[in-house]
């Protein structure tokens, strides 16, 4: 008897040894399967007789520092750079700083402002969902243009980053967005140091690396200019906080040509000002089922109907996050979860600046 049990057990141990072995069997063969027809879709994007499906596919892998290499399994570096060739950095006029009248908001809380808003809560902040073909995302308005300043750490500078919720924490604020790039060698970027030029409290920091596509800044007067060319005309314009990034979407109130904004589909963030002074903060998914993400193209045209007189596209992808009242508005793209970064926009407390002597 003891025998028979000895061998009923070596049974059912060759039998589950023999189902685990078949269930992995299959789950290699679906994964095959999948990665074939995944090289196989993307094969037709990029080879396929669609010009646009092809520039869409580069420009949407060749935004991201995680895969961006897809492009070069299909095409040669030649191509790549004729593809990309096709959005050059436009020259901006200075910002016309008498296009915002901070004097003709209407009563926020009683009436609806020229764009349809009401602040039901008296806050002095809207929060508004924004949907389009393909995406999903989020509008901030913030009414009071000097509750916005960049969130920004000079004593971590080189040290250490901050995720979105831990900048506002930081700063005892409400909310904020992701803001300018920073370095990122290969996706293992600590957020610890930005990307081109940094000015906070009026004072510039890693002036050496530039201004990139062009610099965003709020003023002494807590105008929003954009395209900031270099460090004199930040200084010129007697900029208090800002960074870096691109490309400008709204100039002066005009949007900016369609073909300097080509680009792909992915999370974005974007920052604007409305001709009442009121700040547009933007968000878009990306990367998901329900949103795919968005384009330069669909932000500027989000940001016109807002109502902005100047916006500028800020860093997207794995970054692009909202934080409000204690929790992250829209879904992080990131698969390694949420990233420190070296600059956020944040949103203070009501009269938080007066108090502070600012």
């Amino acid at each position: 008897m003891e025998n028979e049990g000895i061998k009923t057990r070596s049974g059912f141990g060759r039998l589950a040894a023999a189902l685990v072995l078949r269930l992995l069997c299959v789950l290699l063969v679906t994964l095959v399967l999948l990665v074939g027809a995944l090289y196989g879709v993307m094969y037709i994007l990029a080879k396929g007789p669609s010009e646009t499906a092809r520039d869409l596919f580069v420009m949407s892998v060749r935004e991201t520092s995680a895969v961006g290499f897809l492009a070069d399994l299909y095409l040669s570096p030649e191509e790549i750079a004729q593809i990309e060739a096709g959005r050059e950095a436009e020259e901006f006029a200075a910002t016309d700083t008498s296009l915002i009248h901070m004097d003709t908001q209407a009563d926020p809380t009683t009436e609806a402002d020229a764009w349809g808003f009401v602040d039901e809560d008296g806050d002095g902040i809207i929060l508004d969902e924004v949907k389009g073909e393909g995406y999903s995302g989020y509008m901030m308005i913030v009414l009071d243009p000097s509750r916005v300043i960049l969130g920004f750490d000079p004593d971590s500078l080189g040290v250490r980053g901050y995720t979105v919720e831990e900048m506002v924490q930081l700063r005892d604020a409400v909310g904020g967005i992701n803001a300018g790039g920073f370095v990122d060698i290969g996706g293992q970027g600590d957020g610890s140091w930005p990307e081109d030029a940094v000015v906070y409290e009026g004072t510039v920091y890693a002036g050496g690396m530039g201004v990139g596509e062009g610099f965003v800044g709020m003023d002494d007067q807590n105008i929003l200019h954009v395209g900031l060319p270099s460090i004199q005309a930040i200084q010129d314009a007697n900029i208090q906080y800002g960074c870096s990034f691109g490309p400008v979407l709204v100039s002066n109130g005009k949007g900016v040509d369609p073909d300097s904004l080509a680009s792909g589909v992915n999370p974005r963030t974007a920052i604007g000002q409305r001709s009442d002074g009121a700040m547009l903060l933007l968000v878009i998914d990306g990367r998901q089922v329900i949103s795919l993400g968005a384009t330069f193209e669909d932000l500027m045209n989000i940001m016109l109907r807002y109502g902005a007189v100047n916006a500028s596209n800020m860093d997207g992808g794995s970054s692009t996050l909202m934080y409000y009242e204690g929790a992250y508005v829209n879904n992080c793209a990131s698969v390694i979860g949420i990233r420190r970064i070296s600059t956020s926009w944040i949103v203070l407390k009501e009269g938080a600046r007066d108090s502070a002597g600012n």
